[in-house]
């Protein structure tokens, strides 16, 4: 005579975790807002640029316009000068923005981006403005002839216009990945009343028992 086989209870699911809240209004502002005031900066990069470049120096023979010195290197120097404050600047950028959300978030970034490309734009158009007309013919004729005079500060290599972008990109990116705070794992979870806590399993443990050692039949 066979014994009457117990049906365990069925095991119900886990509940599902909420979903990670969208995009809000607010998160667009605070991007905008990020953009705005990154790109506004891009002022303060030109003023410093104009300042501490370096500044090669022409001369006129009253015919045409030459360099002082040929072997000058004043002219890469300012554009090493323009990359450096570039970098210093991303990093300052990046750290800020990082103090002042440190959940990140998508629009964020993405106005950091923006306004780093714009204040990079900014900083060179700044700079430029502030370190003397481009009208070189009109400077050697007010300086005179044989009279040297510095050139007007010009970016030459382009492609350090994207020192600031990438910076505050990487430095954000690394500052988030090791300091951000973090969602909680399932197995930190409360258990909710009524419902199997995180440690249910599957299959439950009463599959695997020794069958030797069965609860007796119900009369």
């Amino acid at each position: 005579m066979s014994e009457p086989v117990t049906t365990p209870p069925p095991v119900e699911p886990p509940p599902a975790r909420p979903a990670a809240p969208g995009v809000t209004a607010g998160d667009v502002r605070d991007g905008a807002a990020v953009a705005l005031v990154v790109g506004a900066s891009g002022a303060l990069l030109g003023l410093l640029w104009a300042w501490l470049a370096p500044r090669a120096q022409y001369v006129s023979n009253g015919q045409a316009v030459f360099l002082r010195n040929t072997e000058s290197e004043a002219r890469i120097g300012a554009d090493g000068t323009f990359l450096l404050l570039s970098l210093g600047m991303g990093v300052l950028a990046a750290v800020l923005l990082f103090l002042w959300r440190r959940r990140g978030g998508v629009p964020q970034v993405i106005g950091l981006g923006i306004g780093s490309c714009a204040a990079a734009w900014l900083g060179m158009r700044t700079g430029e403005w502030l370190g003397g007309s481009g009208d070189v013919a009109a400077a050697a004729a007010a300086a005179g002839k044989g009279v040297p005079f510095d050139a007007p500060l010009e970016l030459l290599a382009y492609g350090v216009l994207l020192a600031w972008p990438m910076t505050a990109l990487l430095v954000h990116l690394g500052l988030t990945a090791l300091w951000s705070p973090y969602d909680p794992e399932p197995d930190s979870e409360p258990a909710v009343a009524g419902e199997p806590g995180p440690a249910a399993v599957y299959p439950p443990p009463h599959v695997h028992a020794d069958p030797a050692h069965q609860e007796p039949p119900r009369s």
